[in-house]
C-alpha cells in the first residue's frame, strides 16, 4: 500500500509505534511534551523496528475532554514536520479534525488514522483531497461517555457492517478502495467480552477484505482481565499482538515497539515455513 511518499508490503504484520503528544492520554500523557522530546522517542521507536509513527495531539481515552482545533494543530503539526524531515518512517496523524488532517498530510504524514470514522464536518472531504490511505475506526457513542454501558446485539455483526457502510461513503467521496483500513476498534464502546469477541472473531473482520489495524495495547482490556496496572501489562499486550499477527492482522499500533516486533518477526517466520 502506498502511504504518501513510502511503500509498504502489507504481506507480514507491520507495527506502528504510538506517540501521543497529549497532557492526559491514559499510558504516557505529557511524557512527550516538546517537539524534541517527541521527535527522540519516535526515533526510538523507529530504530526499535517500528514500520509507522501514529502522532495523537487529543486524548481519545473514556472521559477524556475535547481539544479544540487550535491547541491540536500546535501539539501535532510541528511534530510531524520534524519527524518528517529526520526519518523515512510512514507518519500516520490520529486525529478527526478536518483541518488538522489537511494541515499533517501537508506536513508529511501518509496515513490519516480517524477513530470516528470520518464522520466529524469536512473529515471526509479532507480525507479525500488528501489523496492518503485512511483507517476507519468503529466507536459506539463518544469519547466522554462510550464505556457507560456499551450495548450490542451481535458486536462482531455490527462492528463489520459500520465499517462497510463507512467504507461505502468513502468511496462515494472519492477514496478508493485501496486506500481504505479498518480498525476494529478495541476499548471504544466495548465491554470486557464485547472486545475478546471482537480478538476471537477478527477473521470475520478481515474477511471483509480490507486491511486491517489493530490497536489493544495496555488498554483496560488487559487490565481489567488480568487485575494489572498500566505499567504491568506488557505480557498481555504481546500476548494479544501475538494471536492478532497469527490471525494475519496488517498493522499492530503498540507502545511497546521492540517487544512487539520480535513477537511478530517469531509469527512471520512460521508462517514462511512450508
Amino acid at each position: 500500500m502506498q502511504f504518501g511518499i513510502h511503500e509498504i508490503a502489507l504481506t507480514k504484520p507491520r507495527v506502528m509505534g504510538i506517540l501521543n503528544v497529549t497532557p492526559d492520554s491514559f499510558s504516557d500523557g505529557g511524557a512527550h511534551s516538546s517537539v524534541q522530546q517527541a521527535v527522540d522517542h519516535a526515533l526510538r521507536m523507529v530504530e526499535a523496528g517500528a514500520d509507522f509513527i501514529d502522532i495523537g495531539g487529543e486524548s481519545t481515552r473514556p472521559g477524556a475532554p475535547d481539544v479544540d482545533l487550535q491547541e491540536e494543530l500546535d501539539r501535532t503539526i510541528p511534530v510531524v514536520e520534524a519527524l518528517s524531515a529526520a526519518s523515512n518512517c510512514v507518519i500516520s496523524i490520529d486525529t478527526s479534525k478536518a483541518e488538522v488532517m489537511t494541515q499533517a498530510v501537508k506536513a508529511g504524514a501518509g496515513l490519516i488514522n480517524d477513530v470516528r470514522a470520518l464522520q466529524e464536518p469536512g473529515a471526509l472531504q479532507a480525507a479525500s483531497r488528501a489523496q492518503v490511505p485512511v483507517c476507519l475506526m468503529h466507536m459506539q457513542g463518544k469519547p466522554r461517555t462510550m464505556q457507560n454501558s456499551p450495548q450490542y446485539a451481535d458486536v462482531v455483526s455490527e462492528v463489520a457492517q459500520f465499517l462497510i457502510a463507512r467504507a461505502n461513503e468513502c468511496e462515494a467521496a472519492g477514496i478508493a478502495k485501496e486506500k481504505i483500513l479498518f480498525d476494529p476498534g478495541y476499548g471504544f464502546g466495548k465491554s470486557l467480552d464485547h472486545n475478546y469477541a471482537l480478538v476471537k472473531y477478527l477473521p470475520n473482520i478481515m474477511a471483509l477484505g480490507f486491511p486491517v489495524l489493530v490497536g489493544m495495547s495496555r488498554k483496560s482490556m488487559i487490565g481489567n482481565l488480568l487485575d494489572r496496572k498500566v505499567d504491568e501489562r506488557l505480557a498481555g499486550s504481546i500476548s494479544l499482538a501475538t494471536i492478532v499477527a497469527q490471525m494475519g492482522a496488517h498493522i499492530i499500533r503498540v507502545h511497546d515497539v521492540k517487544e512487539t516486533k520480535d513477537a511478530v518477526n517469531i509469527v512471520h517466520k512460521l508462517t514462511t515455513i512450508k
